[in-house]
């Protein structure tokens, strides 16, 4: 079986614009990217060539608009290089000559399911076989219109799968949120591009009640945080402790207007001792804010903290049968 293994870290997909799921603009949300990988099993390629090849595979995802620094995709573009032919010229020193047939895929490397392929020829020569590599493999013209279709191919797959398993994404954010893990969930919605219209739109309806429930959440915690501070010192160092607390506190949490009423008795106390005012002020919410696109945007970024955070897992990538 063909594998290969990547540490995730986050959650990000860049733009792609296409028919009836088009876009007027884009932006980070709207995005879907390709990671772009080297599996591990060519082993004779030097680290270095390796190197020089990811680069070329990012130039030209970066080229057609789905290039970024994905950190969780499971759609990757990827390559395999075969030796066509190896001539050693009997000079001193040693000239190397290969000409290699370097395939590109774009695919799905979770269920292992290829979207697209394009083959490549190369040549290139050097004094030392990793040279010769190096120069046919820096010979791949990232501008070629040719790399289009394939892209196109590839992106237009990747939009089909989110229409194809839209229902299923959004039971699996259901199952995440029965078991409280609201993050997780969060972060399975917000991972829909935006220019998968219609599954966005459906993912956005469903994120916005699991985004309360993770507020509410955070909010009781921060509030036993903030308590636990304040009754350890009451004074300025336990109000500055219970402070750092109470400003992480959404101000759209169930339990913003117990922890507005803690903020005041901590504020009164700090005046009885200190003969001061206390001059931390909890956040508040803004009126002119569109409602939907910021719980979107902080629910988005609960999902991105999500994915940087710890629970980050080793992705194991199925590249069997691509070639």
């Amino acid at each position: 079986m063909k594998t290969i293994y990547l540490l995730t870290l986050a959650i990000l997909f860049p733009f792609l614009a296409f028919s009836q799921n088009n876009l007027e603009s884009s932006n980070d949300e709207a995005r879907i990217s390709l990671l772009a990988v080297f599996p591990d099993q060519i082993s004779k390629i030097s680290e270095e060539a390796k190197a020089v090849l990811v680069t070329k595979m990012n130039l030209i995802t970066t080229k057609y608009g789905i290039g970024g620094n994905s950190s969780n995709p499971r759609f990757i573009i990827t390559a395999n290089v075969v030796e066509l032919t190896k001539d050693i010229a009997p000079t001193t020193p040693a000239i190397y000559t290969y000409n290699l047939q370097l395939t590109l895929y774009i695919g799905d490397g979770v269920e292992g399911t290829l979207f697209s392929s394009l083959p490549i020829s190369l040549k290139g020569s050097g004094k030392s076989e990793t040279k010769a590599y190096i120069m046919a493999l820096k010979g791949l013209d990232t501008n070629d219109s040719k790399y289009g279709a394939f892209i196109e191919e590839g992106k237009t797959k990747i939009i089909k799968y989110y229409n194809s398993k839209c229902d299923f994404i959004l039971k699996e954010a259901q199952s995440l949120t029965s078991q409280s893990k609201f993050d997780e969930a969060i972060g399975k919605l917000t991972s829909i591009p935006e220019v998968c219209k219609v599954c966005y739109d459906k993912a956005m309806d469903a994120v916005a009640p699991i985004y309360q429930k993770q507020i509410d959440k955070e909010c009781k915690l921060k509030l036993a945080e903030a308590n636990n501070a304040w009754n350890t010192n009451q004074d300025s160092t336990g109000a500055s402790n219970a402070s750092e607390s109470l400003a992480q506190i959404d101000p759209n949490a169930s339990c913003f207007k117990e922890a507005q009423a803690f903020s005041s008795k901590i504020a009164k106390r700090i005046q009885e001792i200190d003969k001061r005012e206390w001059s931390f002020k909890m956040k508040e919410q803004q009126d002119d804010v569109d409602i939907r696109k910021a719980t979107i945007k902080a629910a988005r970024d609960i999902g991105v903290a999500y994915g940087n955070g710890p629970k980050a897992t080793v992705v194991r990538y199925n590249i069997r049968g691509w070639w």
